[in-house]
Formats: C-alpha cells, structure tokens, sequence
C-alpha cells in the first residue's frame, strides 16, 4: 500500500478478496439448489452435512441428494419446500472467499431480501427458463435498484427443462435487462444454468456450446468489487472514547471506530459533527501501531491535535468535503416489523453508531413494487411495504444520500419500548437518484419515479 500519494493502492481482486452476495427469485425457481451446488462442486460441504443431507433427501424419497436441504435450514421450510429465514453460508475457493445470503422468494418475506441485500456487493436473481420475467423477478430487480447493489446476475435456471435452447434463454435476457437497467442497476450478467443438473454453476455445460460466457462460479471469483477508497469522501463513526489515563499515557484521548468510507491521514484538518467543531488530525493508531494514512473499512484510533469534546455517536469527517446535518430526513424506507409504521409514532433512529429520538412526522407514499406505481398517503406502513417517509429527530444528523454512501446514507428505525427494529432507512429518493443516473445512458423514462 502506498502511504505517499494521494491514490490508494488496492488489491486485485483474488485470493484475499471477500464477495457478499445474495440469491433471490420467485418460490421454486431453485435459489436454495443453486446455492447447494455452489457448495457442493465447489467442495465447500462437510462430509458430515453431506450425509445428513442424504438421509434426509432419502427419508423424502429421493433417490438422489436434495442440494436445497444445504441452505434450507429451518423445520418449516424443509417442510414447507420454501426457504423463509435469510441463510447464510461462507466458503472459499482458491481464488476469492464468499459470504452469502440464501434469501425468500415469496412476496410476504420482502423484508428478509433487503435484510439480506443490503450489504451485498451483487445479487443472482433466479428465473425459472419456463415461466421467464414474472411478477416476482420484477419485484427482486427493484430491490436491488433500491439497495444499490452494484453488480446483478440474471441466473436462467432451468434450461434443461426447455431442451437448453438458446432463443428462450436471449429472450428472457433481454427482457430482464431493459428492465433492470431503467431502475439504474449498473451492471447485469446473464447466465443460462441447470442448478440440478449443474450445467454453468460451477462447471461449463456440454449442452449449450452456444453460450460463451462464464459460470455462476467463475463469475463470482473475477467481478471486480474493490474500489479505491480514496474516491469517497472519508467519513469516520466515534464509536468508543479511549482514555487509559494511567502513568504512562496520562494525556492519551484517542477516538477508535471503524472508518465507513474514504481515507483518512495524519495533517488532515477535520471536522467533528454534529457539533462543527475543528481540528487536525494529530495521529492514527492501527492493530497498535501509528500509521501516517488509514482507509475504509479498516477499524482504528484517531487522535486529533486539539482537546474538543468528541464523544459515542460523533462523526469526524474532512473539513473540505463536510457533509450538512439536520434534524429533518426524508427517506425510503423498507418496513420490516409485523406492527405498522404510523405518522406521529416516536421511535429511535440509530446511524452508524449515533442514537437519536425521532417522531415520523408524515408517510408521503407507499410503492407498489408490482409496477412500480406508488400509493399517496397510505398513512402508514405495514410489513414488507417500501415506501417514503420524513421524520423529525430531537438532535441533528450528518447523513449522505444513500446513493452516495450506503453507509452513512442509511439508518434503522427502532421501537424505543422493546428496542425491536422497525424500519430499514435510505437517506434521499433511492429509486429517483437510481433512475435519474440510468436516465442517460438507457433513455428510459422516469415518470412515476418521484413518490
């Protein structure tokens, strides 16, 4: 890494890379066996699960293991044949390691796809080869246009029930691309698969010479997810105040957190908010050792040149690129709890590591994801539901738009009865900035977009 200029060196993406990514599709367009079959030909299964798997497949009466039971891990949904909860799995290859989110097709589990999506850098939505972009489909490419996820797979799954032709598989494609990329997601890539038989999953498929491109997996190990944090604004969370106060360091006051974006270095003049007090930047400690420049999402301790009061909760950020603070947000929102959301409820608002009181002060719109039509003053929202809302806090907050960072640009509502999360939040019109960005390069119309 290089300490001495103003760009930061990152590393290709290879054997030290992690990739978060999340599956999603319609019930029974095969999510959980496309997973099961990542893990299985890419020998990421114990020997120990692989049984299991074979009992319980064989207890069903099947001849043959049932790769789903991998990720289906809740009674119900082996029951039921659906998956429910968000699972998550972690494996590795040679070239890259994965963290992913097995994530509901059905529509009333909306809500575990954002909780599963939210922090994916890419998202394999499934498509049965039969049945094509259906309502569904349309659903989870909205969502991911919602969560700025940066890079989509378009996985037709299936083929081998269609004869592997390929007209069904471009059809399907170019459907789900002209849509998707009119909701602003940035980069798609169609795959046609069998998730049962394995064709293109892990391994090429003998049976479509005519598809060129990579595998599933292949896929996964050479998409670029490293950025160069030096092209974000930096932006760093005081997550725990650090006096020793003891003989050896009795003036010692460092502000440890983890940075959430951007690069931070010694010299740098800062600002301290909400309270717009200002500083430099006097030194930087990492894993115990001082540091002249340090990047997201490294987790270290900062000391600034001036005694200020900083505190839990506060964000230290460049004085040059200083984000504005207010006590009034207006936001999407995805509701998450089985109670509603209502206007005048008070709740708690948590972002990055600050906890404010709020009230909602009004719930302008609610989006009907099936066309993307939105409903005017719903007055509240209900689980699963996506929509706008403002909200009034008791202190002011330094949010970016999620479009910016998604970061610092998102928030959660949470029941100050209980503590239960309510509300997933997104800083800004999320599906407006999303549209407007794709406007130009797809000439799609945004009518409809401003709810």
């Amino acid at each position: 890494m290089s300490t001495n200029t103003d760009a930061i060196d990152v590393v290709d993406a290879g054997a030290t890379s992690l990739l978060r990514f999340a599956t999603a599709g319609s019930v029974d367009d095969g999510k959980s066996t496309l997973v099961g079959r990542l893990l299985h030909d890419s020998k990421s299964v114990l020997t120990d699960q692989l049984e299991a798997v074979e009992r319980a497949s064989l207890g069903r009466g099947q001849e043959t293991p049932d790769l789903a039971l991998l990720t289906d891990g809740l009674r119900a949904e082996r029951e039921q044949g659906i998956t429910i909860d968000v699972a998550y799995r972690y494996f590795a290859t040679p070239r890259r390691r994965f963290i992913l989110a097995d994530t509901p097709g059905h529509v009333q589990y909306t809500r575990n796809m954002v909780t599963g999506a939210s922090t994916a850098e890419l998202a394999v939505v499934l498509v049965d080869a039969r049945n094509g972009v259906v309502e569904q489909t349309r659903r989870h490419a909205a969502v991911a246009a919602l969560l700025r996820v940066p890079h989509v797979v378009l996985a037709v799954n299936k083929m081998d029930l269609v004869d592997y032709a390929e007209p069904v598989f471009a059809a399907i494609a170019e459907e789900f691309t002209t849509y998707a990329a009119s909701l602003g997601v940035p980069e798609i890539t169609a795959i046609p698969i069998s998730a049962l038989a394995g064709d293109n999953v892990v391994s090429p498929s003998a049976n479509m010479d005519w598809y060129g491109g990579p595998t599933v997996l292949e896929h996964l190990e050479t998409v670029s997810v490293v950025a160069d944090p030096s092209e974000d604004p930096a932006r760093f969370p005081v997550q725990y105040v650090i006096r020793p106060q003891t003989a050896e360091h009795p003036d010692y006051r460092g502000y440890a957190g983890q940075i959430a974006s951007g690069v931070l270095r010694v010299g740098d003049a800062v600002t301290v908010l909400p309270s717009g007090r200002t500083s430099t930047i006097e030194a930087i400690d990492a894993l115990g050792q001082a540091v002249d420049v340090a990047w997201a999402p490294q987790s270290v301790t900062v000391r600034l040149a001036d005694d200020i009061d900083v505190s839990r909760g506060d964000l230290i950020v460049p004085a040059a690129t200083t984000p504005g603070t207010s006590q009034d947000i207006e936001a999407t929102v995805c509701h998450v709890a089985d109670q509603a959301l209502t206007v005048g409820q008070r709740v708690l608002l948590k972002h990055t590591t600050r906890t404010v009181k709020a009230i909602v002060k009004d719930i302008p719109s609610r989006l009907t994801l099936d066309d993307l039509s939105q409903h005017p003053a719903p007055g509240e929202l209900v689980a699963n539901d996506i929509g706008r809302v403002v909200i009034r806090t008791a202190e002011p907050l330094a949010l970016d738009a999620y479009a910016d960072s998604r970061r610092t640009g998102s928030f959660l509502l949470i029941d100050p009865a209980d503590g239960t999360t309510l509300t997933a939040g997104m800083a800004g019109n999320a599906f407006a900035d999303a549209a407007a960005e794709a406007a130009p390069a797809t000439g799609a119309d945004d009518e409809g977009w401003d709810f």
